[in-house]
């Protein structure tokens, strides 16, 4: 494959993918333009039924407050997340397949107080007139520019793995700082919402079967395996 794959995602979740892309054959580059960090919080003293989780970074980046609403069911954005929050001793109740907002759905007219953690930047939630819902910042993503040595191994385009809308928006603004042709890059996204907030002009933008690792990879594996 003479265009690399480029993973822009931050630790930890960049030597997960990284690491299935080699089990597949794939010639995946790291190229992290975010980094994770703790954001201090205390969990709320009034009482809540369930807790609502749209990043694995809420949890990963929660620290000891976190003890404090483990015996909480949680209601999580996907398979991902519901691992972890199993792994931490968490019960998981719920599990959504496409986004956040699809899980809110499901509830619509039962009558729930539900903890939100998240990060400082989240996407914004329509919820039931059933559901209330307060929300706690546990972790900020501090997004980086792109170095002249990325620029330089992105002149020649890529095929980009795009894990959020967060990092898609971010790579699109780069690009165009950069004077990188979006034209030269064939982008893979997780989701719809994420291929959305990429914008227009790329070479193609494929969105994964499912919003997993595993179909994104498989997106990537059928594009590189194009002529």
């Amino acid at each position: 494959m003479s265009r690399p794959l480029v993973v822009l995602r931050p630790e930890p979740g960049l030597t997960s993918t990284l690491v299935a892309a080699f089990g597949l054959g794939l010639k995946a580059t790291g190229m992290p333009l975010c980094t994770v960090s703790a954001a201090r919080w205390k969990a709320p003293a009034e009482q809540f039924d369930g807790i609502l989780l749209g990043s694995a970074n809420a949890i990963r980046h929660a620290g000891a407050e976190l003890e404090k609403v483990t015996h909480l069911p949680v209601l999580c954005v996907g398979e991902a997340t519901a691992q972890l929050a199993s792994d931490a001793g968490m019960s998981v109740e719920r599990t959504g397949s496409g986004g956040l907002q699809s899980v809110l759905d499901q509830i619509d007219g039962e009558t729930r107080h539900l903890l939100r953690l998240a990060g400082e930047t989240h996407l914004p939630l329509k919820v039931p007139a059933s559901v209330t819902v307060e929300t706690c910042i546990t972790y900020r993503t501090h997004y980086h520019s792109l170095s002249d040595r990325q620029v330089s191994l992105l002149r020649g385009g890529a095929t980009v793995l795009l894990h959020s809308g967060e990092m898609a928006d971010h790579f699109a603004r780069q690009c165009d700082a950069a004077a990188l042709e979006r034209a030269a890059f064939d982008c893979i996204a997780m989701a719809p919402r994420i291929a959305e907030r990429a914008g227009a002009g790329w070479r193609s933008m494929t969105v994964a079967q499912h919003p997993d690792d595993a179909s994104l990879l498989a997106a990537a594996r059928e594009l590189c395996d194009k002529p």
